[in-house]
């Protein structure tokens, strides 16, 4: 009977110990989510870290930008990421939403540059693409072939029914999700760089932008474009699998499985490290990551994860992270970033 009675008095020990724990207790592990095509760079550095410092590594989850920034800007707390990863910048809404949850003090950095490229299966030949050719065969309204200043719904089943000097091939691309960076990037400079190429679509910018954001970024629905989801290595696995098929993805994830699939051509210009980081390859956007001020000095190792992330053997010229696939910012960008960093600039205007 004292065994019994002992046992339970150690039982509800522990249930209040635990209890007093959970509400007052703070992580020792940096968490950071968002971007897809940010991750394995986040992933890279966070092992680094925990390699070369007294802190634990840190927890990276990808969970796409916009997921992820809907999960930073919910709230300050432990029980909300310190970090999220974004391969677009911050929009005005989210900031918004920051702001009214309580984030009110957002630090930007901007980490280096990426291209997105549409790449298929080694086993064929590589496309040769326009950006015309991709709005054709992705949006989900197209100008009508016969002519005239109107839209119809998207009859283009091959490549070849978009442009004669393409194969003909069924059109299959494998891409993002819409909570994704990488889809938001997509849209923005392929399909509506296609877009602008009609005169009187690009007309509208002016006259009707709701209108003209709607046909230049609305991907088609009828089975031709795959949501492939947040995971860019299962996009790689199907590629090898279906040679006619293409996928959309950040340049790091062509650059690390070159034995198996190889960039389409985009306005004459094939997705390679040079000529994205010389501006060149016209499909590119920049990198961020944004931090929660509140929790720097309160969840351990941000500021030295930070400080690592920054530096220059890791996103310099000859960083690590360049051998990941990142391109390198400018030395005067860097410096830039790297000061605000370290005075932890917090982000007042999206302008």
């Amino acid at each position: 009977m004292r065994k019994v009675v002992l046992f339970l008095i150690f039982a509800l020990l522990v249930v209040f110990s635990s209890g007093r724990a959970g509400a007052g207790s703070s992580r020792d592990y940096i968490s950071v989510v968002g971007s897809s095509t940010v991750y394995p760079f986040a992933t890279v550095v966070a092992e680094q870290f925990g390699k070369t410092t007294m802190f634990k590594t840190p927890k990276i989850e990808s969970t796409g930008s916009g997921g992820g920034l809907k999960l930073f800007c919910a709230g300050v707390g432990v029980e909300h990421p310190d970090i999220t990863n974004a391969s677009r910048r911050i929009k005005q809404s989210e900031y918004e939403r920051c702001v009214a949850n309580g984030v009110k003090e957002i630090v930007e950095v901007k980490i280096g540059y990426d291209g997105i490229v549409m790449a298929g299966s080694k086993k064929a030949a590589p496309l040769k693409l326009t950006r015309k050719d991709i709005f054709l065969a992705l949006a989900k309204e197209v100008p009508d072939p016969s002519g005239g200043e109107k839209l119809i719904p998207n009859p283009y089943k091959t490549w070849k029914d978009v442009n004669p000097a393409l194969p003909a091939k069924n059109i299959e691309v494998l891409g993002p999700p819409p909570t994704s960076g990488t889809r938001d990037a997509f849209v923005e400079l392929a399909m509506e760089g296609g877009a602008k190429k009609f005169g009187w679509i690009n007309a509208l910018k002016k006259t009707n932008k709701k209108q003209y954001k709607a046909i230049a970024h609305t991907i088609r629905e009828d089975g031709a474009y795959v949501e492939a989801g947040e995971n860019d290595n299962l996009i790689v696995q199907k590629l090898e699998a279906n040679p006619n098929a293409l996928g959309i993805f950040g340049f790091s994830f062509l650059d690390q499985n070159m034995d198996k699939i190889q960039g389409s051509y985009v306005d004459g210009v094939q997705p390679e490290f040079e000529a994205i980081a010389a501006g060149e390859y016209p499909v590119s956007r920049p990198l961020f990551f944004y931090v929660k001020k509140a929790h720097v000095g309160v969840i351990p190792g941000i500021q030295e994860y930070l400080e690592e992330f920054t530096s220059e053997k890791a996103w310099g010229e000859e960083g690590y992270l360049t051998e990941k696939g990142m391109i390198p910012m400018p030395d005067e960008e860097r410096q830039k970033f790297r000061a605000d960093i370290e005075n932890l600039q917090i982000l007042t205007s999206l302008k």
